[in-house]
């Protein structure tokens, strides 16, 4: 290539480029200045009764209402150690007290490690973030290091949301800790006791040792287990693990029945929509289930240029209504479901640190269906002969706005 003609490639990509952010800003500042929405009622929700295997007890949460009480209580039974990981807790009152609590068992003489993300809580006061001698504090770094800068793994973040309890309770899932996620978001979250919940306080303290820069190590002596049954996989940016997609990827193309999704970004890279895509063709009832406005406006409208092909191709799209609906959780069969912090698009799949428990239970994979054909109840399904009909504007902007796809 002659240089006048590379220069003028990058030229080009570069117009393109601030054509795309110039869209972004657009599109954010018409939604800020949108009228706010009518009053929300509360979402609709299912009554789950506990579930059980042979060693392990289950309990699923469909709203913060329900979730945070039995977290707090959690902490307030616990006796030995806590080990709290969060990537956003607000400075709020929901906030204040799990920190307060936090702190009289550390002062009680429990041993308490808190992990929050540093950058998702940039907006969080300092004074809130700052804890006593008494709580092991990990913030993951917000920003890499200079001799990290062309390093792409220090630019993950830490997505995780964890409560593990002497051990032997953990709770995992969508769920952030502030009042805004308690009223305002329908999420997933579960509760687990049994030997899962040792080996959720070993990747804890694989990622506190891994991260902890001149902190002492935790050190933990666990009979860790192996499980056929319940399975944790983790996505380890550091060490380029993703295990999440390829779990993913295994369900899907194993389904014979149905494939029942619910994700709050949904952006698949090109494997994981030729999956469902070929799911689908074999007629398997493939549905996913995503918010008609999430909290990301460029989220949002990535999303929406899958839409078309999707519904081409005999995938079933539903968009939440009323609300943010953040699970990252999906059921297949009747007998595999996924709770965790992995959503479907790349920055989750291929590029922060998540988590996700695997679930091969029948009793489990009942009320995961009956979670997501309630919340279908509060959904709008798209019609592929209307999806079409929408603007050319909007479609152009869709497809400009398409290759910004791996920034999430």
């Amino acid at each position: 290539m002659q240089p006048n003609s590379f220069r003028e490639l990058v030229a080009l990509i570069a117009v393109i480029f601030a054509f795309q952010v110039l869209l972004t800003f657009v599109l954010v500042a018409a939604r800020k200045l949108r009228r706010h929405p009518p009053e929300q009622h509360p979402f609709p929700r299912q009554p789950l009764p506990p579930i059980h295997d042979e060693r392990h007890d289950f309990t699923l949460y469909m709203t913060g209402d329900e979730l945070f009480p039995a977290m707090l209580e959690a902490i307030e039974s616990a006796q030995h150690t806590i080990f709290l990981e969060s990537f956003i807790w607000k400075d709020d009152e929901l906030g204040q007290r799990f920190k307060t609590l936090l702190e009289q068992k550390a002062n009680a003489g429990l041993a308490v490690y808190v992990i929050f993300d540093a950058f998702a809580n940039l907006v969080v006061s300092r004074a809130f973030k700052r804890f006593p001698p008494s709580i092991r504090t990990l913030k993951y770094p917000a920003f890499p290091r200079p001799s990290q800068i062309f390093d792409f793994r220090a630019y993950a973040r830490d997505h995780r949301k964890l409560l593990i309890v002497d051990n032997a309770v953990a709770f995992i899932g969508g769920y952030n800790i502030g009042d805004l996620y308690r009223t305002k978001w329908r999420d997933t979250h579960v509760r687990v006791t049994g030997p899962i919940a040792r080996n959720l306080a070993e990747m804890f303290a694989s990622f506190w040792n891994r991260n902890c820069r001149g902190r002492p190590r935790l050190e933990l002596d666990l009979d860790l287990e192996w499980q056929s049954t319940v399975r944790v996989q983790r996505n380890d940016a550091s060490r380029l693990v993703f295990p999440i997609r390829s779990m993913y990827l295994d369900a899907i193309e194993r389904a014979e029945r149905y494939v029942y999704i619910t994700n709050a970004y949904f952006i698949p890279d090109r494997a994981i929509l030729e999956a469902l895509v070929m799911t689908a063709r074999r007629g398997v009832d493939v549905r996913v289930l995503v918010p008609a406005e999430s909290n990301h406006v460029l989220a949002d409208w990535l999303a929406r240029h899958y839409f078309e092909f999707c519904l081409r191709n005999g995938i079933r799209i539903f968009l939440y209504q009323g609300g943010m609906i953040h699970a990252k959780t999906a059921t297949i069969d009747g007998i595999w479901s996924t709770v965790g912090t992995a959503n479907l698009d790349r920055l989750s799949l291929a590029g922060n640190h998540e988590i996700n428990l695997e679930i091969y239970n029948a009793d489990f994979a009942r009320s995961m269906e009956e979670i997501f054909r309630c919340d279908l109840t509060n959904a709008h399904e798209l019609n592929l002969a209307d999806w079409i009909k929408r603007a050319w504007y909007i479609k152009a902007a869709e497809l400009v706005l398409s290759p910004l796809w791996p920034m999430l």
